[in-house]
């Protein structure tokens, strides 16, 4: 693969954004080598500044589930901008969105659009504190939510201690109400909220992990978690900025059968453009600002343009069987990595490669796989044209507009990358 374009870029970009990119993932720290700098996509394909083609596994980090540039999504967002790119005031799309979102998750009985993943989750943990006038929250080691202070924390010295901070800049005070416990361990988090659980706000966590590779959870992992925060109070929010829209309509609550009190969404439901969204329950959501005390604002809220992308995604999807396709999809590309003798975690579309043995049901397990194999395989792809998450902890995404052929070229690629390297 060519190569100098995009390296010219990278060289400018590094000298004005720190590390050249505006989120940690894309400078391929983990990986190593120069990012390919995008400079077009459609349907599953992507096109470098070098001319260079990808099949892509990334889709934005999950958002385009029915691919690039959408005509549905792109005719939307054309309409949208020709009558105004913001307004900073009611539309009738955001009611329109609000319906939708609550017609597909009916634990969302009141709720509030924002412009990002992190935005929904910072305010979901706020609306919680306001509403159980308590300070503590818990979250999962390997989740993540964002880049909020209180939610860059990591574990303490015990399994189940509140954390210190994980990230430079952030005050010892935000992170000492933060617990962190191990993902898929019930009995941990059952022991935990019977000695803390009247000093818990909320418990955060995603429903299917996603970002220390795809992880489902264990049978009666959230079970408990439902339990055991009405035991004491506590609100249970799921994260479903990735599983959203992603495993079914109505997201990861519908499928495993679970009620949150809250729920975060972004990604899919912005079609590719900044919107997240939280709400829950009626009488936690009557908190929130104008009508109760617990402030939250943000000048592009609902943006109109974001908004009608994402209603034209989530409304080619709803009804359509695409989710039958998907899975399909899924499950053919985890057979044929299997057969390679890779570990692979699925959760419909979305998928994760792991380079260990022995399953991954948590961060410790996740830890263990080796990173530098990784890294050559995923450079292996990378020359053959397929562009794979950069790092081993992230999840590979299927989307409407792979093909089974694409799929099967993918495997056969990898069968050649694993022989070689």
């Amino acid at each position: 693969m060519k190569n100098a374009a995009s390296a010219r870029w990278f060289r400018r970009a590094v000298r004005r954004i720190p590390g050249g990119v505006n989120s940690p993932v894309r400078a391929f720290r983990a990986v190593g080598g120069t990012p390919p700098f995008i400079r077009r996509a459609r349907g599953a394909g992507i096109e470098d500044a070098d001319g260079n083609r990808y099949v892509d596994y990334v889709g934005s980090w999950g958002p385009l589930i029915l691919g690039h540039a959408h005509p549905a999504v792109l005719r939307a967002i054309r309409e949208a901008a020709a009558r105004g790119t913001s307004y900073g005031a009611p539309h009738a799309g955001e009611v329109e969105m609000a319906e939708l979102l609550a017609g597909a998750l009916p634990s969302l009985e009141r709720l509030r659009l924002v412009s990002s993943g992190t935005e929904a989750c910072m305010s979901a943990i706020r609306v919680a504190r306001g509403f159980t006038k308590r300070d503590g929250i818990v979250k999962f080691e390997g989740g993540y939510h964002g880049h909020a202070d209180f939610l860059l924390v990591r574990a303490g010295s015990g399994a189940a201690t509140f954390g210190v901070p994980g990230s430079a800049g952030v005050p010892k005070e935000a992170a000492a109400k933060t617990a962190t416990l191990p993902y898929n361990d019930a009995r941990a988090a059952e022991a935990f909220l019977r000695r803390n659980g009247t000093k818990i706000a909320c418990v955060i966590v995603e429903p299917v992990a996603g970002n220390m590779g795809v992880v489902p959870p264990a049978a009666g992992f959230l079970e408990t978690l439902r339990r055991e925060t009405e035991r004491c109070g506590t609100l249970l929010i799921f994260d479903e900025v990735i599983t959203g829209f992603r495993l079914c309509w109505g997201g990861a609550q519908t499928l495993f059968g679970i009620r949150p009190d809250l729920t975060t969404l972004g990604k899919i439901v912005g079609g590719g453009l900044p919107l997240g969204a939280y709400g829950g329950r009626a009488d936690v959501m009557k908190t929130v600002s104008p009508e109760g005390p617990v402030y939250q604002a943000g000048t592009l809220s609902g943006n109109p343009v974001a908004v009608a992308a994402g209603l034209a995604q989530l409304r080619a999807l709803r009804g359509s069987g695409v989710y039958a396709k998907l899975d399909g999809l899924g499950r053919r590309l985890e057979e044929g990595l299997r057969a390679l003798g890779l570990t692979v975690n699925r959760a419909g579309s979305a998928l994760t490669p792991f380079f260990c043995d022995g399953p991954v049901t948590d961060w410790t397990s996740a830890s263990r796989c080796d990173t530098k194999r990784f890294a050559r395989f995923f450079h292996g792809m990378l020359d053959r044209g397929f562009y794979l998450p950069p790092s081993q902890f992230e999840a590979m995404f299927v989307g409407a507009a792979h093909t089974p052929a694409m799929i099967e070229r993918t495997l056969r690629a990898a069968a050649e990358v694993l022989r070689v390297r």
